[in-house]
């Protein structure tokens, strides 16, 4: 029997540190085992979540990780490939009320170890960095260019015209490492912004809830206000989550989704977890959209080959022409969303390369 229960019904949980509470031994316990590396993605993920937004637990809330936090010194030794996952569920589990200060010898372990030297990405090194930075260790004290590189590659805001998913998450990650998660202000310049909101138009043409509710985080963190519509939007979709209690269910599912776009209404002040928690094996369903906005768009403006323009207003009534009645509307709210659409549109269309000698 599967029981769906949405947001917005009667809880048994009344209180948010009960729910919370219910949510962590969901994922500590009912979902997956501790030797998984998902296990460790999502804990990691669901623990990560509740330290920056503050949350106050109950003096039991964290039972069920104890085990698990008795034993990270070994699977650290084991396991130094996930050292960042077993960092950071370390480190917020003392932050969020385990006793002890097993962080402080495990951050200048992964210094000695120069495990940090070994990452080849910028954005992984920035995230170590900032774990180890908790606990008063710099493990690249010689790297001084590195939040240099990071908002490079964030000012180059044509990247984030074009549809890579990839580039986007990078980008809202740099805003969480370079905004130590909206405890410092980032300062982040006029093009990185525009960075973020290009990145959000596509997210919404998409109707990505995951990725779109990231950026509107990440907007927040560098002190800007989303624009309305992406934050009206998301609030009408997390009502459409459900939790599903099937002890057969898989876990191939939108837990993620789930968490971002509670996280999102707990940074804007929307509340966020407030739905009941079901106890046993819980997966996390968001509907289908049943249209493909930014597919649709993106095919319309290949198929014009030599006829296509970056010129928004000249191609807005050809464009809109071709598309569906659910896509024009997604469409139409994209561009009143955005005051910069015309250029975003620009690097969209992707004119300026045409021709280019390959």
């Amino acid at each position: 029997m599967t029981n769906v229960i949405r947001l917005n019904t009667p809880f048994r949980q009344h209180s948010a540190a009960a729910r919370q509470a219910a949510l962590l031994k969901l994922f500590a316990k009912h979902r997956r085992v501790g030797d998984d590396v998902f296990w460790l993605k999502e804990n990691a993920e669901a623990l990560n979540i509740l330290e920056c937004t503050n949350a106050r637990l109950e003096a039991d809330a964290l039972a069920a990780h104890e085990h698990f936090y008795e034993a990270i010194e070994q699977r650290m030794e084991f396991f130094p490939q996930y050292y960042r996952f077993l960092l950071s569920i370390c480190l917020d589990l003392e932050d969020l009320g385990v006793p002890g200060r097993k962080g402080d010898h495990l951050v200048r372990w992964v210094a000695s170890q120069n495990l940090v030297e070994a990452e080849l990405s910028d954005l992984q090194r920035a995230e170590a960095r900032r774990l180890c930075l908790r606990r008063g260790v710099d493990p690249l004290r010689g790297d001084e260019g590195l939040d240099d590189r990071l908002r490079r590659f964030a000012r180059q805001s044509l990247t984030f015209a074009m549809p890579n998913k990839k580039a986007a998450y990078e980008l809202t990650h740099i805003v969480f490492y370079l905004s130590e998660y909206g405890r410092v202000d980032p300062q982040l310049e006029d093009r990185f912004i525009q960075s973020l909101n290009f990145a959000g138009t596509l997210a919404l043409l998409d109707l990505n809830v995951d990725l779109l509710s990231e950026i509107c985080i990440a907007l927040r963190f560098a002190g800007q206000r989303p624009p309305e519509i992406w934050e009206n939007w998301l609030l009408a979709q997390a009502r459409s989550f459900a939790l599903q209690d099937d002890a057969e269910a898989t876990v191939q599912d939108d837990y993620h989704q789930y968490l971002m776009i509670n996280w999102f209404m707990a940074v804007s002040g929307n509340g966020g977890f407030g739905d009941n928690i079901p106890s046993g094996r819980v997966t996390f369903r968001q509907p289908r959209p049943s249209a493909l906005p930014l597919h649709e768009l993106s095919e319309c403006v290949y198929d014009m080959g030599d006829a296509r323009s970056d010129d928004w207003q000249a191609m807005r009534g050809a464009v809109s022409a071709q598309l569906s009645e659910e896509a024009h509307t997604v469409l139409t709210a994209a561009e009143a969303a955005n005051e910069n659409f015309d250029a975003f549109f620009a690097g969209f269309a992707r004119v300026a390369l045409r021709g280019s000698e390959l």
